[in-house]
Order: structure tokens, then sequence, then C-alpha cells
């Protein structure tokens, strides 16, 4: 029973890493395949991790997995698409395509600032984290996390300004 218990909550952890990837703009069958090595991996080196950090541990070796196959693979791609949402029967075409826009523009902004700051407005609002949540996750302080969201969400607001003239 406790093995069954152990599988399920490896099972779950999975499923949050694997959506934080195709979150962050990794094509689905790459992030499948991420999560796989990364399962693998886990299952070898499951008595060194310790059980707090085992969230955070997993997506770093995901991430790094990724990473590591894009620079065998020279291969760099942003799912712009990302997983929109179903388009419903009803809506215009002129708001599908403008939140399209919108969805490409404010990636393009997303990619001009440090990954870091990427990774925690993505964190936050694509993946819905917790700030204590995100800390556990990348591992730093809870006030560190909140420092460097408010630091990314003035950057990003740079940006945009910078890009509409001010408007």
């Amino acid at each position: 029973m406790e093995d069954q218990n152990k599988n399920e909550e490896l099972n779950n952890e999975l499923n949050i890493v694997f959506r934080y990837l195709v979150k962050k703009g990794v094509p689905h069958s790459d992030a499948e395949d991420a999560v796989q090595e990364t399962a693998y991996k886990y299952l070898r080196f499951s008595d060194s991790i310790r059980s707090s950090k085992v969230r955070s541990w997993l997506v770093r070796v995901a991430l790094n997995y990724y990473y590591d196959q894009c620079r065998k693979n020279k291969k760099y791609i942003l799912n712009l698409e990302g997983n929109m949402e179903e388009n419903k029967a009803d809506e215009l075409p002129e708001l599908i395509i403008l939140a399209k826009e919108r969805r490409e523009e404010l990636y393009r902004l997303l990619s001009k600032l440090k990954p870091q700051f990427m990774e925690l407005l993505l964190l936050k609002y694509e993946s819905e984290l917790s700030y204590e949540e995100i800390s556990k996750l990348l591992g730093i302080s809870n006030s560190s996390v909140k420092t460097n969201m408010f630091r990314a969400r003035k950057k990003l607001v740079k940006l945009y300004e910078e890009g509409n003239d001010g408007r």
C-alpha cells in the first residue's frame, strides 16, 4: 500500500513537471521525453534526494535534460501557441486572432527578460503557483521570490512601454 501511495505521489509530481515544461514552451513530445527520463533518474537516485526537495529536483533534472537535448540537436523551439484553451465555437475569429497576437507579444517580451525573471513569471501566472510553491520549487526563500517577482513585473512593464512608445 505504501508503494502505491509513493507511486501516486510521484505521478502527481511528474504531471506538475510536465505541465510546467509545456507552459514554458517545450514541445509536447520533448516534454514527455524529459519527464520520462526524469522519472527514470528519480527511481535510480531516490534514496539520495531529500523529500522536501523532490519537486525542485524533478523540475531541475527535466529542464537540464531538455536543454541537453536542445544542445545536442541544435533545436531551440519556443511553442508560442502554448496550450491555448480550445477556441469556443461562438467566439469571433477577430477575438481569437487578437488573443493570439497578445499572447505572442507577451512571449516576445518575456523572452527579452533574464531567464530567471521569465521563469518566475511563468510559474506564477501560467502555472498558477503560489509564492511558497515557487520558493520550494526553485529552492530559494519566499522573500527572494517576492523581490524578484516585483523586479520581473517592473522590467516587463518597462519593456512593454518601450515597445508601445509609452502609451
